[in-house]
């Protein structure tokens, strides 16, 4: 995981109250203000993954409020652009950039050690500029083909994409000695992997019923194949994962579940 504005104590420090965690939470996967001014301790930053799903409930809402305003304005097509641009910057490219390191590590190197030092790099490889031109393109592309149901996709990628964060951290080992994605991991229980499921069912159940369709239920299917069959991926290439490949997740499922939209759009109107 890469965030290097997220203040951060190296002690256990400071027990997590729940607001704290999901300020955390908040000020580590989104571009927010800094609610909090001194550093977060590790027991924090471990508390915060059980609130993960709750920054995608709250991502959504806002990309739902604003694609709604764009469509006064802007043409269908546009409108995608514009609403997946700011899906980029209100997430700061954190969980992107994970997936352009993710696509050169796994895919261009030849040993888990030479993956490893792959992905730390910062420079952008062939498989990363192929595989994030092409990740955005289907992006746009699906989110322009869903009409009936554009709030409801929007509400549910975020939430399902970060509630497969949670629990890949919570279940899967880490890859590195160190890093951010290690402390997290190493202070995240099963408690956090519970608490971030109990949220996101709550609301795919809630949005679920709302929408009165059973797209939600598909693209949580999907989204949980997508998940499984990445994880499976990376530990054939990796001894566990990292803060990359956990970005990568994230919008890995987020694209699947516009696609499963944009499939029942097609299919049904």
């Amino acid at each position: 995981m890469k965030h290097n504005d997220l203040p951060q104590e190296s002690e256990a420090g400071h027990p997590a109250s729940p607001l704290t965690a999901f300020l955390a939470a908040a000020q580590f996967l989104l571009l927010s203000p800094a609610f909090i001014r001194r550093a977060f301790s590790d027991r924090e930053l471990g508390a915060s993954v059980g609130y993960y799903p709750v920054v995608g409930l709250l991502l959504g809402g806002l990309l739902a409020a604003a694609d709604g305003l764009l469509g006064y304005l802007f043409p269908l097509p546009l409108r995608s652009a514009l609403t997946l641009a700011l899906w980029v910057i209100l997430t700061g490219a954190l969980h992107l950039d994970g997936f352009l390191d993710a696509c050169d590590g796994l895919l261009g190197g030849f040993t888990s050690e030479r993956r490893l030092e792959i992905m730390r790099d910062e420079r952008v490889g062939a498989y990363a500029l192929a595989g994030g031109v092409l990740l955005l393109m289907m992006q746009a592309a699906a989110l322009s083909a869903v009409q009936n149901q554009r709030a409801f996709a929007l509400f549910i990628a975020p939430i399902l994409g970060r509630w497969g964060m949670a629990l890949a951290l919570t279940t899967f080992p880490y890859a590195r000695a160190s890093g951010l994605g290690k402390t997290i991991k190493e202070n995240a229980g099963g408690f956090q992997g519970v608490l971030a499921t109990f949220f996101a069912i709550t609301s795919l159940l809630a949005i679920a019923w709302l929408s009165r369709s059973w797209a939600p239920l598909a693209a949580t299917l999907a989204a949980s194949l997508t998940w499984w069959a990445a994880i499976r991926f990376t530990l054939k290439r990796l001894p566990g994962l990292t803060g990359d490949i956990y970005g990568a997740l994230n919008v890995l499922i987020e694209t699947t579940t516009l696609l499963v939209f944009a499939a029942v759009q097609h299919l049904y109107g």
